[in-house]
């Protein structure tokens, strides 16, 4: 089985259709998946169209967190799926293309797949400012961890049983749960490989970017000190 983790905060709008859109894609792929629809504090009526998603589509299940908080929602989403195979997606995305150029590599060795927004041979089809956020972002998580990569946030496929352990031992949620997960892989040695992805979203972001900015100084504070000082 493959399981495909989707967080998702306030998407009344655009849910339902998404969902249901990836499921016929991948059915007449003739995948047998699982839909894990990650609810985190929505307040829009998301969570009542996810229970009624899942009532009436059998791959499809949700899971529910109190609070906004994408990557605790994330995390959650990840240690409860059941596939050998993980694609974390987003809903405004649910980019097959980018499943059936991953799995291929899960199959031949790798342990995490990145779609990157930032290497050669990306398209990413956002605005200028959050193209500029990815890539000073990405320079932060460089300075403070170590990281090795263009990219951290967004579409990822791995082997359960080799990222599981790496998951549970991330320490920051919400912006840079994401990130974190891809910094621990090449820290403890798994096999990461980055391919490039286009990258066109069907609604604005649901987080105001300016808004995050002093949560994700926190997280990456957090972040760095835990791995660069305490060594964890």
């Amino acid at each position: 089985m493959i399981s495909i983790v989707i967080p998702v905060f306030n998407e009344a709008g655009i849910v339902r259709e998404a969902a249901e859109d990836l499921c016929r894609k991948l059915d007449v792929l003739g995948w047998d998946y699982e839909l894990i629809l990650a609810e985190n504090g929505s307040s829009d009526g998301t969570l009542e169209i996810l229970a009624e998603l899942e009532a009436r589509i059998p791959r499809i299940r949700h899971i529910h967190e109190p609070e906004p908080n994408y990557g605790r929602a994330l995390k959650r989403g990840i240690l409860e799926a059941r596939g050998e195979q993980v694609i974390c997606d987003e809903i405004d995305l649910c980019d097959v293309d980018f499943y059936q150029r991953a799995l291929p590599l899960l199959n031949e060795g790798v342990d995490l797949v990145v779609g990157s927004k930032a290497m050669k041979g990306a398209n990413d089809g956002r605005p200028f400012i959050r193209r500029l956020g990815t890539r000073v972002i990405t320079v932060l998580l460089r300075l403070a961890t170590g990281f090795r990569g263009t990219d951290t946030h967004g579409l990822k496929a791995f082997r359960r049983g080799r990222l599981e352990e790496v998951a549970r031992a991330c320490v920051v949620e919400r912006d840079l749960f994401a990130s974190e997960l891809v910094i621990r892989a090449q820290r403890m040695d798994r096999v990461v490989r980055e391919i490039p992805i286009a990258l066109h979203e069907k609604r604005p972001p649901s987080h105001h970017l300016f808004r995050r900015v002093p949560r994700v100084l926190k997280g990456l504070i957090k972040l760095g000190w835990t791995i660069r000082v305490r060594h964890r």
